[in-house]
């Protein structure tokens, strides 16, 4: 029965919670998966293998256990031993399930309860390494399930730890909208837990807020880096009992110039404390430093590239003649569209306001976000968004982080954004979780050359065009392209002043010239 060079697995899941492979006598022996499901296979069986309750594998073959591990057939012993052992790689590709991820049997009901089953790759990575103590400096790309990455593993170490009245994790947000997000998805992860949740951000009235952290009892402080900064120095937010410090979006925190903020931040909390680093990009030569300065032998993880768009995410381009021309195709858009939600974003404040308004009075469900709306329009902007009321968000960059709303299918650029990983970001608030989402740019001739560099820097290839008949562009994008997608012109400005510097330089020559040959001639 030993044929083809086939040998025989048992994986008994009571044994041992990722697959326990013991001596099998013969096949005829093995005994049946009583207690689990069949092995799933990702290689066919041999066609030899005997109908009994055990599998054949080959070696070299890999199969996925009951337990969601990944297991590769490494090497056997002789099928002529009456007990052979076969010796399996035990690298678990992939956990199938948060029990194996997680201990705390409150906080797996509390994961159950919200409806989560299977984690992401971010996930399955991270969460080991962020419950075995290590610094960890992560990236991964938006939509990629990041908050629960840091979020679970840290409440599991703080239900196990012991309480106290003072914040026992610190969790720094670049903008007040992420911060309310994140908090409102702590709470409802602790809510039949013992742990409390504070949110600490601008527009908010100081006095309530200072009276709130006065009373103490905050397991987890969640804030925004100028706040967070102003109750440290008015003595209101202690941090020396801090074990826990999360920075999230970390390459937004920089670019939005907090970084001496958040240095002071991690240092005023406890000397042996966890830091953990999310970006979605990775960043430059400030994030190197920021991890420097707050990271100790960090664990680094890259769970997908960088600078990789969702593959759910569909790309269109759509030429205009000018600014006029793009307020009516973003109205057609929204008009005779077919989505659930969608967001609309503005390079500046300006151009959302005169969309804004321009929406408004066609009588279309939108609603407004950008850096200067308060807490309470900012708060409800989300709301009436996630919640149906309206179908559209006009926003600036502001809502390009962190904004999860489900049933989110279009995103479109009303200005062409100013960097690759804007447009990353951007388009990142579509096609999360697997789902399918419509990224939608509208260019005029100038910035054309811009679009082209975001599609080459993110690797975007060939995108897609599209023509709106009913508003109709006469501007249909360059007549000659190069192979990077720019626009192919006569000359380039840059030779164009070369050339003109040159001949300055030879004229002055000349000059020169000519004017020591006149005074040699009057010598």
């Amino acid at each position: 029965m030993w044929a083809g060079g086939s040998y025989c697995i048992v994986i008994d899941r009571l044994s041992h919670p990722y697959g326990h492979f013991c001596r099998t006598p013969a096949p005829a022996r093995i005994a049946p998966f009583a207690h689990a499901p069949p092995l799933a296979l990702c290689c066919p069986l041999p066609q030899n293998a005997p109908p009994h309750d055990g599998l054949l594998f080959e070696c070299g073959s890999q199969l996925a256990c009951a337990c969601g591990a990944v297991h590769r057939v490494k090497s056997v012993s002789s099928p002529a031993q009456n007990n052979s052992i076969v010796s399996i790689k035990d690298s678990l590709a992939r956990y199938a399930v948060f029990n194996q991820l997680l201990s705390h049997p409150d906080l797996l009901s509390a994961v159950a309860a919200l409806g989560f089953t299977e984690p992401t790759d971010v996930q399955t990575q991270a969460i080991p390494v962020v419950l075995e103590g290590h610094d960890v400096l992560a990236t991964a790309q938006t939509g990629s399930g990041k908050t629960l990455a840091w979020l679970l593993p840290v409440v599991q170490k703080l239900l196990t730890g012991s309480p106290s009245r003072q914040p026992r994790a610190l969790i720094v947000l670049p903008t007040r909208e992420l911060a309310q997000q994140i908090a409102d998805v702590a709470k409802q992860l602790t809510r039949e837990l013992p742990l409390r949740i504070a949110l600490v951000t601008g527009s908010e009235d100081h006095f309530s807020q200072q009276k709130m952290l006065r009373r103490g009892g905050h397991d987890i402080v969640i804030g925004t880096p100028g706040r967070l900064q102003e109750r440290l120095e008015d003595g209101f937010l202690v941090l020396d009992q801090v074990s826990h410090v999360v920075l999230d979006e970390a390459d937004r925190l920089l670019d939005m110039g907090f970084a001496n903020t958040v240095t002071q931040l991690a240092h005023a909390c406890a000397p042996e404390h966890q830091t953990l680093l999310f970006s979605a990009t990775e960043g430059n030569l400030k994030l190197r430093r920021l991890s420097e300065d707050v990271l100790k032998a960090p664990k680094r993880l890259r769970i997908t590239p960088a600078r990789q768009v969702s593959a759910h995410i569909r790309h269109q381009l759509i030429t205009s003649d000018d600014f006029e021309q793009k307020l009516e195709q973003v109205a057609w858009l929204l008009e005779h569209s077919e989505f659930d939600k969608a967001v609309v974003f503005c390079n500046t404040r300006e151009h959302a306001e005169l969309l804004y308004g321009r929406l408004a009075r066609q009588k279309l469900p939108v609603f407004i976000l950008h850096g200067e709306c308060d807490r309470r329009m900012r708060t409800l902007a989300v709301e009436r968004l996630r919640t149906g009321k309206v179908k559209a968000l006009i926003a600036t960059d502001v809502a390009a982080r962190g904004l999860d709303v489900e049933g989110l299918e279009l995103v479109i650029n009303l200005d062409v954004p100013r960097r690759g990983d804007d447009y990353l970001h951007r388009v990142g608030r579509t096609g999360r979780a697997d789902a399918e989402g419509l990224a939608i740019t509208l260019a005029m001739h100038f910035e054309w050359n811009l679009m082209a560099s975001i599609a080459r820097y993110l690797k975007l290839g060939q995108i897609e065009r599209r023509i709106i008949e009913a508003v109709p562009a006469r501007y249909q994008g360059p007549e000659k392209v190069k192979a990077s997608g720019k626009a192919a012109g006569t000359r380039k400005k840059k030779e164009k002043k070369a050339e003109a510097k040159d001949k300055a330089k030879a004229s002055a020559k000349k000059a020169k010239a000519k004017k020591a040959k006149k005074a040699k001639s009057r010598k």
